[in-house]
């Protein structure tokens, strides 16, 4: 996906989705936090365990609100490393301009296949004045990274450096 195409776009009256059922949790880990997101299926595992990133990074999710959409493109070589580029590049948006923090994260095209996810996030610029400051996250791990596609629940264990 061409930069430029990808700054972001104003959302339609009616196009924010609704707001997910949280199906997250931290758990502690030396020095770091362990990201824990589940789902019916792995795609959704993936929203959560984005979300869940954010949700750490201010401590009032709630007041994140869905103005514009920015889509995101990954590829992998494996689930791990899909994971891993999914929540990085997401990431990465937050950390560079427009400091962009979506409340929901979707993804639209899940291959497990060929590992490739294409996903929005809804949401806006993260502004101090608005979103009170969580902890931030500095980068993503492979450090203990899981994805159980084999149960019920399709969990995802993911540890980020704080």
């Amino acid at each position: 996906m061409d930069e430029e195409e990808n700054e972001g776009r104003l959302l339609e009256e009616g196009e924010a989705p609704k707001i997910p059922e949280e199906k997250f949790e931290y758990l502690d880990h030396t020095a770091d936090v362990q990201l824990h997101a589940w789902g019916a299926d792995l795609k959704e595992s993936y929203e959560q365990v984005a979300m869940a990133m954010f949700n750490y990074m201010t401590t009032d999710y709630s007041k994140v609100e869905m103005k514009h959409v920015y889509e995101v493109e990954v590829s992998g070589e494996d689930l791990l490393s899909l994971l891993y580029q999914f929540l990085d590049e997401f990431l990465f948006i937050f950390s560079a301009e427009p400091f962009y923090i979506p409340r929901v994260v979707q993804i639209t095209e899940f291959d497990t296949e060929n590992f490739k996810i294409k996903a929005k996030g809804f949401g806006e610029p993260f502004d101090i004045s608005k979103h009170p400051q969580g902890t931030e996250v500095k980068a993503i791990t492979y450090s203990n990274m899981q994805v159980h596609a084999d149960k019920e629940m399709h969990d995802v264990f993911v540890i980020i450096d704080i």
